[in-house]
């Protein structure tokens, strides 16, 4: 039992590297999230859109690159993307930073492609014929009615894959970063190999905790708030109406 203590849970190491996991692997984490987040998102968007088309010529393409992408393990994309790129554009060869955000961005867009697909699939076809029938252009009705009910019915699994993207981030360190650019696995698996020890890991793996826990009581927040609805007060005007459509019905005009 000292063993696995003096491997795992040695405080002088964890202390040790606690400063460069905080100042340097937590900020370069979070940022190789939310631009690779906010990137995949609307790469994403865009796939379903396609997915969803009429038109052979844009439903393929999207379907090949999310079979594509979904398909190869994640650290192999990765390494095609980083090195690849920094031998198509020299300039970058010395800066995989930037091709590191792209590589994941792709990946998470093959998947919020899919979730976007689902929940706008889940929307039932009244709501666009309706929209349709009030004189709204397809492509009106999309964008005002048809995908935020989508989006807003799979808002939890989104949420489940941004986390998932977060912990993919470690992947990156097989690029090579800066020493400036390393992120928290990186910073915990150099000291670790310098040192022969696994809890600068260990610390790494508390880092990621800290980001990753709240994301998952905010996702059970999110569906139960979807399941649940808006509580209506007794005073509110609508309160009847309302508890009809939550019940399934729909109140007589």
């Amino acid at each position: 039992m000292s063993d696995f203590f003096t491997t795992f849970l040695n405080w002088d190491y964890i202390w040790a590297v606690f400063p460069d996991l905080l100042k340097t692997g937590l900020l370069n984490t979070l940022i190789m999230s939310v631009f690779s987040a906010l990137i995949g998102t609307v790469l994403g968007m865009l796939l379903a859109t396609m997915g969803l088309s009429s038109k052979a010529w844009l439903r393929w393409p999207a379907r090949v690159y999310t079979d594509i992408f979904r398909g190869l393990p994640a650290i192999l994309t990765i390494l095609v993307i980083g090195q690849g790129g920094g031998i198509l554009f020299p300039s970058m060869a010395r800066n995989t930073y930037p091709l590191g955000i792209l590589a994941l961005s792709l990946i998470a867009a093959a998947y919020i492609g899919e979730i976007f697909r689902a929940g706008i699939q889940s929307v039932e076809k009244g709501q666009m014929e309706a929209s349709r029938a009030l004189g709204m252009t397809y492509t009106k009705a999309m964008a005002l009615v048809v995908i935020p009910q989508g989006v807003r019915r799979v808002l939890p699994a989104l949420v489940n894959q941004f986390i998932a993207l977060i912990k993919d981030s470690s992947l990156v360190y097989f690029l090579g970063f800066l020493a400036e650019q390393r992120d928290l696995f990186r910073i915990g698996q150099d000291l670790a190999a310098n040192t022969g020890n696994l809890s600068p890991l260990v610390a790494a793996g508390f880092f990621y905790l800290v980001i990753t826990v709240p994301l998952t009581h905010l996702v059970n927040y999110i569906d139960k708030k979807l399941r649940t609805g808006r509580k209506v007060r007794a005073d509110d005007d609508d309160g009847g109406d309302l508890e009809l459509l939550n019940a399934g019905k729909v109140p007589m005009s």
